[in-house]
């Protein structure tokens, strides 16, 4: 009896050690994801809603430039704005052949548990299965859905500067759509990660500056795209994605077109995969709509950094950019805005500094943008500016 006790013993022990060893497999299977590109959702407001013929009965393509490749993705969609389940019919990931084209041989079917369909509740995200797919690093990735019944409370990204293509009926097959009718907006669409586990990300936190007003539709002209090509090049850096978290009109403190930044923090960067750096530029909306003083402003970044170091996330504060001669400029701001950058720089609270307002004012007149980096609002940087943003920031943050 006691030979057999200790044999069942024995059985028991090994069964409990294939069960962990199986265990540690299926967790090895399902990768070390990080984020290759982003879009912080927000509701779609009436002037950009899909055109006709809508969402309802139609293919959407929409095309995204990643930072990092990889040889395995999954996609990460948003129904964090809408008014009841959304249901996504099917969607596809392909390489982008130009305008509504995809390469056909590179088609990939995405699926949801096992599922081509998924119903997203209300206010919730998605993440699609992991599927094998050879992504180049800073190539074109093409996201082809159908969904159905959409509602006027559409989740979407109306900053996206990148063409999306909408055609009737059920064409998600197809190579091209030559008969879609073209809008500069993303919808749904919300990220994408790549299997990388030697790499990390760098997320932003920021506004219309950083998604990229002034900047040309499908250009990558955002200072994030070129941060995105320099890491890229960098010995030390080439393994480091870049996600813009932006929102145009976004304030600290208050919500705009969208949640205030303190209010996303927890969505659009602590739940993002694998960001170990956060760079917060935001606060020139607060100051130049007076709904904020320099000492809030303060307060919040203090939030921030907190929270983001509660998370292992080093924070970099980016100085707030002059903005003289635009439809903002006051004494006031400027005033506020100067206290701010001088906290930015000497409080020692931020892990480093990206001094963005050194980089681009005028050296003769620091209220206000170099001619060279203004797009003519002398709020905005244009294409220029946004060069000299990204050539701004010191890749060794990232190297270590």
């Amino acid at each position: 009896m006691t030979n057999r006790i200790t044999r069942l013993r024995a059985a028991g022990l090994v069964a409990i050690a294939l069960v962990a060893l199986n265990g540690a497999r299926t967790r090895g299977d399902e990768g070390r994801w990080v984020g290759t590109w982003s879009a912080a959702p927000q509701r779609t407001e009436p002037a950009n809603m899909p055109p006709a013929p809508g969402l309802a009965d139609a293919t959407l393509r929409q095309v995204v430039h990643v930072s990092l490749g990889g040889g395995r993705l999954r996609v990460r969609f948003s129904n964090a704005f809408g008014s009841k389940p959304l249901t996504i019919l099917s969607a596809h990931v392909a390489t982008h052949a130009g305008a509504a084209a995809i390469r056909a041989d590179s088609r990939k079917t995405l699926s949801f548990g096992g599922r081509s369909s998924v119903t997203i509740p209300q206010g919730a995200p998605m993440v699609s299965d992991p599927v094998d797919f050879d992504l180049d690093p800073l190539s074109d990735l093409a996201v082809t859905v159908r969904v159905k019944d959409p509602t006027n409370a559409v989740t979407g990204h109306p900053g996206a500067r990148c063409t999306s293509y909408l055609q009737a009926g059920d064409a998600s097959a197809d190579p091209d759509l030559p008969r879609a009718v073209r809008t500069p907006h993303w919808y749904y669409l919300c990220g994408v990660d790549v299997d990388a586990p030697s790499a990390a990300a760098v997320a932003v936190l920021g506004d219309s500056i950083t998604d990229g007003r002034g900047s040309p539709t499908d250009g990558n002209g955002r200072w994030t795209d070129h941060l995105a090509r320099r890491l890229h090049e960098g010995k030390a850096t080439t393994l480091v994605g870049v996600l813009n978290q932006a929102l145009g009109g976004n304030r600290l403190l208050h919500d705009g077109l969208g949640p205030n930044a303190l209010a996303r923090l927890d969505r659009d960067v602590l739940a993002q995969p694998a960001v170990r750096w956060l760079i917060v530029l935001e606060g020139i909306n607060d100051l130049g709509t007076r709904s904020a003083k320099a000492r809030d402003l303060i307060g919040a970044y203090e939030q921030i950094i907190e929270r983001a170091h509660d998370r292992g996330i080093k924070t970099f504060g980016a100085t707030i950019l002059p903005c003289g001669g635009s439809f903002y400029s006051s004494p006031e701001l400027e005033a506020a805005r100067q206290e701010v950058n001088a906290w930015i720089r000497g409080s020692g609270r931020f892990d480093a500094v990206v001094d963005f307002d050194a980089a681009i004012r005028d050296p003769q007149n620091p209220s206000r943008l170099s001619t060279a980096a203004d797009s003519g609002d002398h709020l905005h940087p244009g294409p220029e500016g946004y060069k000299l943003m990204a050539a701004a920031i010191d890749l060794e943050l990232f190297g270590k």
